[in-house]
């Protein structure tokens, strides 16, 4: 994956130095939609298969987008991030990937998305020995494990369901229009 991602690095800063040399008659709306178009669909195209990387990994994206952020706005490297974020409406590259899988698992759970994914979804099932308190819970979803620590964890199987269950239950219960009986 990192040869991928070097590769996505380069070119949205190739990008982003030809916006930079043009931004001066640029409005701001019409930089935000070149941005947006140029460097935010290159972050975003299969960023869900990014789940699980190192943070070191994920490092670079993120220094993209804020360069991003900084030339739309017109404001120098010294300048905190998060402000700019939140007057753009964008939300981190880690946030940006859990966004991505957590709606990848409200397709799935709605029919709305490819069998092959619905497929590897389950509705979690209590153990019938003891109870549990997350029986309260009916739309938490099994996690699958697997043989392979460092990929295995990462597939959508086990990397969606991590996400989605780590959405709150009352953020998680008006989601779903009706359940999925798995």
């Amino acid at each position: 994956m990192q040869t991928h991602i070097s590769f996505i690095i380069k070119t949205c800063f190739f990008h982003l130095r030809r916006i930079a040399s043009i931004r001066r008659y640029l409005t701001h709306d019409a930089c935000v939609k070149l941005v947006v178009s140029l460097i935010f669909s290159r972050l975003d195209y299969c960023n869900s298969l990014l789940a699980g990387l190192p943070a070191s990994s994920i490092h670079g994206l993120q220094r993209v987008q804020n360069a991003a952020a900084r030339l739309t706005l017109r404001k120098t490297k010294r300048d905190h991030i998060t402000p700019l974020f939140r007057s753009l409406h964008w939300l981190p590259v880690n946030t940006r990937i859990s966004y991505k899988l957590s709606t990848l698992v409200y397709k799935c759970l709605n029919d709305s998305a490819p069998e092959y994914l619905q497929s590897s979804l389950d509705l979690y099932t209590q153990p019938s020995d003891r109870p549990l308190r997350s029986a309260a819970d009916p739309l938490r979803l099994h996690i699958h494990r697997s043989k392979l620590a460092s990929a295995g964890q990462r597939a959508f199987p086990s990397a969606g369901p991590s996400v989605w269950n780590s959405l709150l239950s009352f953020a998680r219960a008006p989601l779903l229009t009706r359940s999925r009986v798995g």
